[in-house]
């Protein structure tokens, strides 16, 4: 496996292996096991698999979330090797952005609703880097978890804007034994409160059973209340969506795609999951 800072250096040594199958994966590092399934996954089904580390500034609209958001290069790299991973792209902030990124994006309803309501400014970020990062690589296809939901779909509306020939490919929520969805954030939980977090993959799974016997609105109300009763939670969000247009539905009979999407905070750190209801 070989590291590489520079985009030029990147595109070289692509072009040096002649691949007929670039297969990508952008992370913001601090890997875990979720990180690990898409390299997996990107691997076996290409010739040469990239993996980017690069914790983005222009997505965080809170500069302390980007402060201690979790850094750990060295045991990135040693993961990424194990995997099989074949070129690390870790560049600088300098060199993503040698000068400010004024593009506005507009992705209109898929933007308003959940995190781009909670987090202004959050999606025009992940598009700028994940194009910049795009164009470094030119795959032929990119890997995202589904934990991200939004943030896949943003992608593959960012992907038909540009007209990017990129398969975008989504897997499967990689959780913990307590079910909690893997996340880099989750390393900054204490043991207690990484404990009480899996209370939210378990609302979710027990809410999927009252596709039958309750309301949407009702369900949404019966997760809401859950978390009501520790403070250690605050909960920005939790909505039932159409999972292609992402807004909400009022009844079980609205679409054959429905997704639940919930952010809550354990203590001062936000946590986003996602859970099918159909399809």
């Amino acid at each position: 496996m070989i590291v590489i800072e520079k985009i030029a250096d990147l595109q070289a040594y692509i072009k040096e292996k002649a691949a007929k199958s670039v297969g990508f994966v952008p992370t913001m590092g601090a890997l875990h096991d979720g990180h690990i399934s898409l390299i997996t996954r990107c691997v076996a089904e290409n010739d040469l698999c990239v993996a980017s580390v690069f914790v983005n500034p222009t997505q965080f609209n809170d500069k302390a979330d980007l402060e201690r958001y979790p850094r750990t290069p060295e045991a990135d790299c040693a993961m990424l090797q194990a995997a099989g991973c074949d070129v690390v792209f870790m560049p600088t902030v300098q060199e993503m952005y040698p000068e400010e990124d004024t593009r506005q994006f507009n992705f209109g309803s898929l933007e308003t609703v959940m995190e781009g309501k909670y987090r202004p400014g959050h999606f025009n970020g992940v598009a700028q880097i994940v194009s910049k990062l795009f164009d470094a690589v030119q795959p032929h296809k990119a890997y995202f978890g589904e934990k991200d939901f939004q943030q896949v779909a943003i992608i593959r509306a960012m992907v038909e804007q540009l007209n990017y020939p990129i398969q975008i490919i989504a897997c499967p929520i990689i959780r913990e034994e307590s079910g909690l969805a893997r996340s880099s954030r989750n390393t900054l939980l204490t043991d207690e409160q990484r404990k009480k977090a899996a209370l939210i993959a378990q609302v979710l799974t027990k809410s999927t059973t009252f596709v039958h016997s309750k309301s949407v609105s009702a369900t949404i109300d019966w997760v809401e209340e859950q978390f009501k009763d520790d403070a250690e939670f605050r909960m920005d969000y939790y909505e039932i969506v159409d999972g292609n247009s992402l807004q909400p539905v009022q009844n079980w009979e609205d679409s054959e795609f429905i997704v639940g999407c919930i952010a809550v905070y354990c203590g001062k750190i936000r946590l986003i999951d996602n859970i099918h209801y159909k399809g």
